[in-house]
């Protein structure tokens, strides 16, 4: 296979990652370590630093027309922002102490367990319910475009949410993923936002936590740019399109979506933790 071959392959899965990435929430940097690793050969540690990159591009391709068309939640996004960089930069300090391959397992059945729940709907909350009080002082709510106009929200259960995210950004950190996953939960299972907002502004945030551990792998000449080019410059293409697409998309073929990306994602990471 010669070099333009190569980079015209890696182009192609990266444009396929990002665009399911963008319409989940997910971040293509999920898809594409397993692709380049398992259908390249590339070696694991420069997949994660091109994974990295693309999870930066994913979130700045799709986040734009997001915040755009009014359904990702700034406010929302940046508050739990400050639980992903901190678990980030933690899940880098531990990643030379715990073995990755025993993590993977786990995340592995964590994510089997939220690919099954996310095709069960929540009940609806009631329009009555008291708000969480630190909702209020910290003003989470907002509103997203509909079939019948704005439809209005306000987040719950605040710090199960922060938890779960920092969390998230731990694996982040260990993993070298940009955990879309855990952050479309913490938002959708826990906090109770709707799943678009909650894709959206997974969208918005994955590109911060990624940038945090990103910089551990630049650091450790681990990102090549002949590499990640091709990677970025797919993600980036394949969001965009995914954001295009995720407006008028239904939510229930949305949440199917995500749960088979989940699930294959899970198994994936099962897969390679008894390999290790």
């Amino acid at each position: 296979m010669t070099v333009r071959e190569f980079t015209a392959l890696v182009f192609l899965i990266s444009a396929s990652a990002g665009f399911l990435g963008a319409l989940t929430g997910l971040g293509g940097g999920v898809i594409v370590t397993p692709a380049l690793t398992l259908l390249l050969g590339v070696d694991l540690r420069y997949a994660i630093g091109a994974s990295l990159v693309s999870v930066i591009a994913t979130s700045s391709g799709a986040a734009a027309a997001f915040v755009r068309d009014g359904f990702s939640n700034i406010r929302i996004g940046m508050f739990l922002e400050i639980a992903t960089t901190l678990g980030a930069i933690a899940g880098a300090v531990l990643a030379t102490h715990i073995p990755t391959s025993a993590l993977s397992i786990i995340f592995g059945i964590v994510l089997l367990h939220a690919a099954w729940q996310s095709t069960h709907s929540l009940p609806a909350a009631r329009t009555d319910d008291a708000a969480d009080p630190l909702a209020q002082r910290l003003k989470l709510e907002g509103a997203f475009p509909g079939s019948h106009g704005a439809q209005h929200y306000r987040a719950r259960r605040v710090k199960t949410g922060f938890a779960i995210m920092f969390g998230a950004g731990t694996l982040s950190g260990l993993l070298g993923i940009g955990s879309g996953a855990l952050k479309v939960i913490a938002m959708d299972q826990a906090m109770r936002i709707p799943f678009k907002v909650s894709t959206t502004t997974s969208n918005f945030m994955i590109g911060v936590t990624a940038a945090a551990s990103a910089g551990i792998y630049l650091s450790r000449g681990y990102i090549d740019p002949g590499l990640a080019m091709p990677v970025m410059l797919g993600v980036l293409a394949g969001s965009i399109a995914g954001a295009r697409v995720l407006v008028g998309a239904r939510t229930r073929v949305l949440r199917i979506t995500f749960a088979v990306a989940v699930a294959a994602m899970a198994v994936e990471m099962i897969y390679s933790g008894f390999q290790k």
